[in-house]
């Protein structure tokens, strides 16, 4: 039997004429304006919180070693860090899928440049561990080894964190907790807007698509694309590399 155009596809979404497409969307186009202006709303709340003044001259190691706080801020008066869980003693592969995707993401900070931001990442690996894995990586934005030092340049992590400097005085003026981070993420974003969305076991869908996987689907996968923790696992944009093969490893301690 031909089908029609009109027969449904399981798993799929409705097949209907431009016109009831068109305002199927533009019904949602109502909420998805609220949502925005909500989101500006929220915005200027959070642009006027009050601020905690820190001792902007506690040391971080970077690649040149030891070096004050302020010298993240590379001149300009703000900064934006992202505070990147770390498992000790793991290879690569190991370390947290969510932080280490946030990372990928922020692979150029010129337009925060522009603006007057610098942006860093900080976390409390031991730096030699860190900078092997910075290497391996390929990331090309600065990372700093916060271990042992307090809040709010140390402390909790896999947030983004914001601070302003005035001269030699340094103020924390915002961080996000749980899934606050997920604008850095760009691509969480574009799949959001896709049919079947994040394929997360979480997310709500209609009875017929495609089961939801576990985070780790966009970290860690075999050669074959598979999500795993294991042996034959390997962050997801290394399989492109050339010569990349799985490594073997147990599983680590995280230090937060």
């Amino acid at each position: 039997m031909t089908p029609t155009p009109h027969d449904p596809l399981p798993g799929r979404p409705p097949i209907v004429d431009l016109d009831t497409w068109q305002t199927a969307r533009d019904e949602l186009l109502v909420r998805e304006k609220a949502h925005t202006r909500e989101g500006d709303a929220l915005a200027a709340a959070r642009r006027r919180l009050p601020m905690v003044e820190f001792d902007g001259s506690v040391r971080v190691v970077g690649p040149d070693g030891p070096v004050p706080f302020l010298d993240l801020f590379q001149g300009r008066d703000e900064l934006v860090v992202y505070k990147h869980m770390w498992y000790d003693g793991a290879p690569h592969q190991g370390q947290c899928e969510g932080c280490t995707t946030t990372a990928w993401h922020v692979k150029d900070a010129v337009y925060l440049n522009a603006r007057g931001v610098s942006f860093a990442v900080l976390t409390t690996g031991r730096w030699e561990e860190v900078a092997a894995y910075v290497e391996f990586m390929g990331y090309e934005q600065p990372w700093y080894s916060v271990r042992d030092v307090a809040p709010p340049v140390g402390g909790g992590m896999g947030f983004v964190t914001c601070y302003l400097r005035d001269g030699d005085r340094a103020f924390l003026t915002y961080s996000t907790t749980g899934r606050g981070n997920e604008p850095v993420n760009g691509s969480f974003g574009l799949l959001d807007m896709t049919p079947y969305g994040r394929g997360e076991a979480w997310q709500a869908h209609p009875e017929g698509w495609p089961e939801g996987r576990s985070p780790c689907w966009y970290w860690r996968a075999d050669a074959d694309g598979n999500a795993t923790w294991g042996p034959t696992s390997r962050p997801v944009p290394q399989w492109t590399r050339p010569g990349a093969a799985p490594r073997s490893h147990a599983r680590p301690r995280r230090t937060s």
